[in-house]
């Protein structure tokens, strides 16, 4: 369940009354009375709208974190942007030349540069503002490869019960496919990535990544996946900016999901959802130099017309 205790304070001697926050708020936490902003209402979804809006800066929000945003690795702009007044080339460029990294140096990540991309994927939006978001950061190496070993195993599992035709093949005929199209579409390939990791030491899942981030949610988000992964986005995108190269890595997420052995390997509470895993760390200049930006398969779009809908 999301907190939604009121803890908006209102300074009456700097407030002036001009309304801004009422017209702001979301969820009726604030109104004016006798020419002041009062709080009357006794729900609020903590949103901070109301603070950043107020030109005495005669609000303030107790549930949210005073320091935010500041960042250990570099000096933030904290003035609001309004729309329109960015430099929407660019901004597109960022997301057109941020590529998922698979050659990375053995230099690690640095840990207070892993905490402030956790921050930045924090300023998404989310759900009824019900920031319900996990993050789980596996700063070196070695705990990035606990979670290999983890998903080598259960992933072994899989690939023997896929061996088994007459197991994939009664599932399907009661209508259970999952295990027939996993054999079909990649068996083989799991296969020569765990031949490849126990044979040679080469990792094929995460790419010499010196560190990750696993995204989750907490129980009670209304929509926690989604939440995790607009989150990640932001994260893909600063570590971009950053000098990072970073891969979205679903193969991790399976194992997170449908076997609770691989949480609690990573000290992942139970109750957790996990949506993401992002392997980061410095890209392998020697492959990640590109010279363009890739392309993408074309859109599909479509064009809704109100005088079409069912009556």
């Amino acid at each position: 369940m999301i907190d939604r205790r009121v803890t908006t304070i209102i300074d009456a001697e700097r407030c002036t009354g001009c309304g801004l926050c009422v017209q702001v708020c979301p969820s009726g936490t604030i109104s004016l009375q006798r020419g002041k902003a009062v709080v009357s209402g006794d729900r609020s979804l903590g949103c901070g709208h109301c603070a950043a809006v107020c030109p005495e800066d005669a609000v303030t929000v107790g549930a949210l974190d005073r320091d935010f945003p500041a960042y250990a690795t570099f000096d933030a702009d904290n003035r609001w942007l309004p729309p329109g007044d960015c430099d929407t080339a660019q901004l597109v460029r960022l997301m057109a030349s941020r590529r998922s990294c698979r050659n990375f140096r053995e230099e690690p990540v640095p840990r207070p540069l892993l905490e402030d991309l956790v921050k930045i994927g924090i300023t998404a939006p989310s759900g009824t503002n019900s920031q319900a978001w996990t993050f789980t950061i596996l700063p070196d190496r070695a705990s990035v490869m606990v979670l290999g070993a983890q998903v080598a195993l259960f992933f072994k599992r899989i690939n023997r019960m896929a061996e088994n035709g007459f197991l994939r093949n009664g599932l399907r005929l009661i209508g259970r496919r999952e295990l027939h199209a996993y054999y079909r579409d990649y068996h083989r390939s799991v296969s020569e990535a765990l031949a490849d990791y126990e044979g040679k030491g080469k990792d094929r899942l995460f790419h010499g990544a010196t560190a990750a981030i696993v995204v989750g949610s907490r129980p009670g988000a209304s929509t926690g996946p989604e939440d995790a992964l607009l989150a990640a986005q932001n994260m893909l995108l600063a570590a971009h900016s950053m000098g990072l190269g970073s891969c979205l890595i679903g193969f991790a997420v399976i194992p997170l999901v449908r076997d609770p052995r691989v949480k609690r390997a990573l000290g992942i509470p139970g109750d957790e959802r996990v949506h993401a895993v992002v392997a980061l760390g410095y890209p392998d200049e020697r492959c990640e130099r590109y010279v363009r930006v890739a392309g993408r398969k074309g859109v599909v779009t479509r064009r809704f017309a109100s005088s079409t809908a069912p009556r």
